[in-house]
């Protein structure tokens, strides 16, 4: 199998694992560990799995006295800000709204990376942003349930989603100096360390003892499936596809998180669904297809 193959399926299973993680998240915080806190075990957990991965590996822990400070911003806006973002508006908004605002991701990646990586943009890659957003409407806006939404959490949505956004512009060049592994590796490093001040408290508080096994299989996935796995993926895709389109696979999310519902929670699949999810995977096609002649906007 090609490496760019290889990569169309791991950035769909990174899309499928963060469509489970809003789920997931709801289900445990904050009843059970305070936003914050899921941050510092996810991030925490993930950050030993990354270093014991390259414990069994011959490849060089080091990275350039130059490249220090964009490693740091990479830990800030790819994991701290976003991390706790994320978490702390999904706590406070529906997640329909959470679903929704999460889109604004991949149109600033878009933007950012035409301004910042001079990638062009096809007038087939603009059709299919068009798609994308338009299918990723119709699913969320036929979800019945918005009324547990506030404006201080989907803010905070919209924050997280321009943070991800620069992430996804400055690690770029990182991706063809070292390996996916070894960048998200030092990301998380510092992420964690930026994490540390904010969530400690909240991880101290949490009470072990008053979670059941069904809380721990949610915390397990979030950690091992929604973050180790989901930013490794997600970091092979963007160094073999590109920003841009890496970005765009976020139109499935909602798409999963529907079919996750209709499948354990017993909800209805309406034929609004299946139209949006015709629109969102014929987005996504026709971003990711390559074009002979490109039209920069």
């Amino acid at each position: 199998m090609q490496e760019r193959s290889k990569a169309h399926i791991a950035v769909l299973l990174t899309n499928i694992f963060f469509a489970t993680n809003f789920s997931l998240v709801k289900f445990i915080s904050p009843k059970y560990i305070g936003p914050y806190g899921v941050n510092v075990v996810r991030v925490g957990v993930s950050l030993i799995l990354f270093w014991l991965v390259w414990l069994f590996g011959k490849s060089s822990a080091r990275i350039k006295k130059e490249h220090w400070w964009r490693f740091i911003l990479c830990g800030l806006t790819g994991v701290a800000l976003n991390q706790m973002l994320f978490i702390k508006g999904l706590t406070l908004t529906a997640t329909v709204h959470a679903s929704l605002l999460m889109l604004c991701t991949p149109l600033l990646i878009t933007i950012l990376a035409f301004w910042a990586l001079k990638e062009k943009i096809s007038w087939p890659k603009s059709i299919g942003l068009v798609l994308g957003i338009a299918g990723a409407v119709v699913l969320i806006t036929s979800k019945e349930n918005n009324g547990d939404a506030s404006l201080q959490g989907d803010l905070l949505i919209v924050l997280n989603a321009i943070s991800y956004a620069l992430y996804f512009i400055l690690v770029k060049p990182l991706m063809k100096i070292y390996p996916p592994l070894h960048v998200v590796r030092w990301v998380f490093t510092f992420g964690f360390i930026l994490i540390i001040p904010v969530g400690w408290s909240q991880f101290n508080a949490i009470e072990w003892q008053q979670m059941g096994w069904t809380q721990y299989i949610a915390l397990f996935a979030i950690v091992c499936c929604g973050t180790f796995l989901a930013y490794y993926f997600n970091a092979f895709g963007l160094q073999h596809l590109g920003a841009g389109i890496t970005g765009s696979y976020i139109y499935t999310q909602p798409l999963f998180a529907t079919l996750i519902a209709v499948l354990f929670l017993h909800e209805q699949f309406s034929f609004e669904k299946l139209i949006a999810g015709i629109f969102i995977f014929a987005g996504v096609y026709l971003v990711s297809r390559k074009t002979p002649v490109m039209v920069e906007e």
